[in-house]
């Protein structure tokens, strides 16, 4: 679905009228509503602050750790390998 097809919902918010002239300023000087703006600009932060959320962030020890995990990964044990059988004949038929 787009987003014009779907309902608009509205918000409300109380600033100092000093952020407002700022907002308001800003809108105008990339030539967009103050609507816009705002919506565009709460957006935008929205959707970095979600991917930061997504990220994994380790220092540089558990960076190292992690990385040593997968190298030195130990053998698999029995009930992985059985699920790894299982995986190959339900994909391959084998």
């Amino acid at each position: 679905m787009s987003r014009t097809s779907l309902k608009s919902a509205r918000i409300e918010a109380r600033i100092a009228p000093e952020t407002l002239a700022a907002i308001r300023l800003a809108a105008e000087l990339e030539g967009r509503s103050l609507s816009d703006f705002v919506v565009a600009a709460a957006e935008a932060e929205a959707l970095r602050r979600l991917e930061e959320e997504r990220l994994v962030q380790l220092s540089a020890e558990g960076q190292r750790r992690f990385v040593e995990a997968l190298l030195c990964a130990p053998e698999p044990g029995p009930t992985l390998k059985r699920a790894k059988d299982h995986r190959e004949h339900l994909i391959d038929g084998a």
